[in-house]
């Protein structure tokens, strides 16, 4: 998959990465509707038009007639809201509340998969290393909680994270946002406490997953990848800290205010 990812970043024509994204933003959108539980097909299939619109609207509307950072901080109010949602678990879900949380995850997080591949010269660079801030922190938490984990982190939401993975993801996403950062010329000042956040965010982005598929009692939000699950299984924590990312950026003037 990394392969297949570096190709299209790197080596296919204009345009084809940010097709895959919309597509496996689509794909996302599919799956999430499963979340808002027992409703009519109907309803179920308005909800997907209603995203997929608005998908249409924020792409042709920001920069222009929408302020992107509108978006991206509208998503990250989100996520806090998300926090004290997963910390109160279990609470019912109403499939409203789960329609209108969809689109706070999803519409942000696609802007900005668009917003970071369409800077200037760096795009696919700077997409692969907010891609390598998020997979350093799911590798660091896997490997530093299976040799130290004891203390749970939530374990009514998702039993297997412990506190000590999240401390091993913290430093594995500094060190790759450093590094990263350092390779295409941003400030370490600025790449260190932003690699921070992303490693905690993107913990979060998983347990909200996680907390609406066991409120509709799945394992896995898809089957599109055997053995892995989902689109959503795989993009989860990309969700929730590629707006963060993509904001950083704009503070630092890589992408348009």
């Amino acid at each position: 998959m990394v392969a297949v990812l570096l190709t299209i970043l790197f080596f296919a024509p204009g345009g084809v990465a940010t097709g895959v994204a919309a597509l496996l933003m689509l794909l996302a959108a599919r799956e999430w509707s499963v979340f808002l539980g027992a409703v009519p097909p109907l309803v179920r299939y308005g909800w997907l038009l209603l995203l997929a619109g608005a998908y249409a609207a924020v792409y042709f509307l920001v920069p222009g007639q929408l302020d992107l950072s509108l978006v991206l901080w509208a998503a990250l109010a989100w996520w806090l809201t998300a926090l004290f949602w997963v910390l109160r678990y279990p609470v019912p879900i109403p499939p409203f509340a789960a329609g209108v949380a969809g689109i706070f995850v999803l519409v942000p997080a696609w802007i900005s998969l668009v917003s970071i591949l369409e800077v200037a010269g760096q795009g696919s660079a700077l997409l692969l290393l907010a891609l390598a801030i998020i997979w350093a922190a799911d590798i660091g938490a896997y490997f530093a909680g299976h040799r130290w984990g004891r203390l749970k982190l939530a374990p009514r939401v998702s039993p297997g994270k412990t506190l000590e993975g999240v401390g091993g993801g913290l430093v594995s996403a500094v060190i790759v946002a450093g590094l990263g950062g350092s390779l295409l010329g941003l400030p370490l000042a600025a790449m260190l406490p932003l690699g921070l956040c992303m490693a905690a965010i993107s913990v979060l982005g998983d347990l909200t997953e996680s907390m609406f598929k066991r409120s509709v009692g799945i394992k896995d939000s898809g089957r599109l990848f055997p053995g892995h699950g989902g689109v959503l299984d795989r993009i989860d924590s990309i969700t929730a800290a590629t707006p963060l990312f993509a904001l950083a950026l704009q503070w630092m003037g890589r992408i348009p205010a």
